[in-house]
């Protein structure tokens, strides 16, 4: 019996070993199968990655000999900053060919004749130094001074040969960079009748805020809170929000989508705050309710007047010396129907009179969202790309080359400061713990940058830094 019995339990026990090893044995295949998948699958990701890199690296080489083959006589614009993303294109402008390219490889080159930047990529930790003696550089920012504070001071704005920028002063002005044309601004497409908008004030404020980018270096949010106490608006946006758009336009990609415009001018005034205050700096958030024919209610460049189509065609919240006087004339423009149209009859006439304006949009070179035209990059490039050959031509006479040089006109903005109405303090601790700070800051990082690049050799972000905490 007890024979029987060990007999059973070491068949029993074969048995639930072959078991075990045939478990184990699948287990080892799959997960040899599972490696080989996986190393299968890092080595084709890691031929796709040396398939692109070759792609990459044969373009380059193409473009390369191509270049070095019967391109060579034309200059080279390098983009510093890879704003156009492009390998190499030989463009023509006017009787001029220059070769433009992202490859810094070409920043040693013998034709290479001007570097170009992107003010908000512009970065210490990599600049094309030491800086030739031929080397153009050439600076296009049309942003906010909040993007790169400290491209804002004349130690650092004059170190460029050739600009574009959003001041009248540069030598390619873009203050008009969001407007396509007068011909849009009198457009009566989405214009609605003072009578109507009458009839939607019923569930309409008369005011409409559409803001997301909020506590900027102009405060606005701060006005425009207080602007509440005293007048109803509406606000879609994420900065005081209180109305809810459509389902189908609450996205930022909608902004200029027609059932957004046809939204906002159902309202009788736009509240149009800039980001900044800076002389020229005019964007979207004014032409927007021109366009519309709604009366924006403006913040922002001191010279706004220079750029409106007409003498009477915006109110200007600088005029005020609280919110609470403005939302006064606000109610009294709501109620007069007369006084309000007065805003409205240069675009219902289809007549600008602002001869400055009229002049500005005639005379650039470059179009907004016109295909006959080039975009304002574009004659940016060309304007450099001419600038050089002119020299080239004028080296080949024997004569003296033009020097170009950026002035401190060419971008320049004064330091944020605290609406007047507040009781000797910033209510926004945005305006009293960053900007402020960081616009002082940044005269020390214009400083820094001047005297590092003046010494013509690579530097570390440390050394940097720490002659900006030196001063």
């Amino acid at each position: 019996m007890i024979r029987i019995w060990g007999t059973k339990f070491w068949i029993t026990c074969l048995i639930v070993a072959f078991f075990f090893f045939l478990v184990t044995f699948q287990v080892v295949v799959e997960l040899g199968r599972f490696e080989k998948q996986k190393k299968k699958g890092l080595q084709d990701l890691q031929q796709q990655k040396q398939s692109h890199s070759l792609q990459i690296e044969i373009q380059g080489n193409v473009l390369h000999r191509k270049f070095e083959n019967g391109l060579g006589e034309y200059p080279i614009m390098l983009w510093w900053s890879p704003l156009t993303g492009e390998i190499g294109r030989l463009r023509q402008c006017g009787d001029n060919s220059c070769f433009f390219t992202i490859n810094r490889t070409y920043l040693q080159h013998s034709m290479t004749k001007a570097v170009l930047f992107y003010g908000t990529d512009f970065n210490i930790d990599s600049l094309p130094l030491p800086r030739k003696w031929y080397h153009e550089w050439a600076l296009f920012h049309e942003e906010s001074p909040k993007n790169n504070y400290k491209l804002f001071h004349p130690p650092a704005i004059t170190l460029f040969n050739h600009t574009a920028t959003f001041s009248r002063h540069s030598h390619l002005p873009l203050t008009s960079q969001y407007l396509e044309g007068l011909q849009i601004l009198t457009s009566l497409e989405y214009f609605v009748a003072v009578e109507k908008k009458n009839i939607l004030r019923k569930k309409l404020a008369p005011v409409v805020y559409v803001q997301s980018d909020c506590d900027p270096p102009s405060d606005r949010d701060t006005y425009i809170q207080e602007l509440m106490k005293y007048i109803a608006v509406d606000s879609y946006g994420e900065c005081l929000h209180n109305r809810d758009l459509p389902t189908e336009v609450n996205n930022p990609s909608f902004m200029d989508s027609a059932q957004f415009y046809h939204i906002l001018a159902q309202y009788k005034f736009i509240l149009a705050f800039e980001n900044a205050v800076c002389e020229d700096y005019i964007t979207e958030k004014l032409w927007r309710p021109l366009k519309l024919g709604s009366v924006p209610i403006y913040y922002g460049a001191p010279n706004v007047e220079d750029w409106l189509p007409s003498n009477k065609s915006a109110i200007l919240a600088s005029g005020f010396s609280h919110p609470k006087e403005l939302a006064q004339y606000i109610k009294m423009l709501d109620k007069n129907d007369s006084l309000y149209v007065e805003f409205l009859q240069w675009k219902q006439n289809g007549r600008i009179s602002n001869t400055h304006l009229i002049t500005a949009i005639k005379e650039r070179k470059w179009g907004v969202q016109d295909v006959t035209q080039d975009n304002y990059i574009d004659a940016f490039e060309c304007m450099v790309c001419t600038r050089v050959w002119n020299n080239i031509r004028l080296t080949k006479k024997g004569l003296k080359e033009k020097q170009w040089k950026a002035e401190m006109t060419h971008l320049t903005c004064p330091a944020p400061k605290s609406f007047s109405f507040l009781p000797g303090r910033a209510s926004k601790s945005s305006m009293r713990d960053m900007w402020k700070p960081s616009f002082e800051q940044s005269k020390k990082e214009a400083q820094a940058l001047r005297l590092l690049i003046n010494r013509n050799k690579n530097f570390t972000t440390q050394e940097f830094w720490n002659l900006v905490f030196k001063h």
